[in-house]
């Protein structure tokens, strides 16, 4: 493995993982529910950043690596994975979305290691679909996080408005790659 800027941002968003889950398990003696629901929103926005930053990064610093493309969507995977956990474990987010999402994030992240093994991964490359999908479940995610009042927002309400938008988007997304690796699906055994 090359240790270059964007290597360090991915694995700092890895990382990160345990201390945002942490921060919802420390004594309420030592944080409030509001400081930590705000700790929390912090810190995945961070990694957020550093998911848009270290791709940012590898392209114009000329930095891209084997390593880097394999962990990059994993480190994405695991943070979405851990925050829809603690949504549902604390009753912001239903099991049925968070298994939508990070079902369809297993599935497809399969359907482009097969593809790619067969030569035809640029196939199922990232669309616009998917990175509207991402849009909508990051930012649903912060507000589900955060959850208090935030001046006359309900970010509870909000954050589950987009959760739903991002579900379906989820499914929608789903759809289209499956679709564009149908026809070697229909050819390959």
């Amino acid at each position: 493995m090359k240790w270059n800027i964007p290597n360090i941002l991915t694995v700092l968003r890895i990382v990160l993982i345990p201390v945002f889950v942490g921060i919802f398990y420390l004594p309420a003696e030592m944080i409030s529910a509001h400081l930590a629901n705000l700790s929390a929103t912090i810190v995945f926005a961070l990694a957020t950043v550093t998911d848009w930053l270290d791709g940012y990064l590898a392209r114009r610093l000329n930095q891209t690596s084997a390593f880097g493309a394999f962990l990059d969507p994993v480190a994405d995977k695991l943070m979405v994975a851990a925050a829809l956990i603690v949504l549902v474990e604390f009753d912001r987010v239903g099991a049925i979305i968070a298994l939508i999402i990070i079902g369809r994030e297993i599935a497809i992240s399969a359907l482009r290691e097969w593809m790619a093994a067969l030569g035809e991964g640029k196939s199922v490359g990232v669309a616009m679909i998917g990175k509207l999908k991402t849009g909508f479940q990051m930012a649903a995610i912060m507000f589900l996080l955060y959850y208090d009042q935030l001046w006359v927002l309900d970010t509870y309400l909000v954050g589950t408005i987009l959760i739903y938008i991002a579900a379906f988007l989820t499914l929608l997304s789903m759809a289209y790659y499956l679709r564009a690796a149908w026809p070697m699906m229909m050819t390959r055994d």
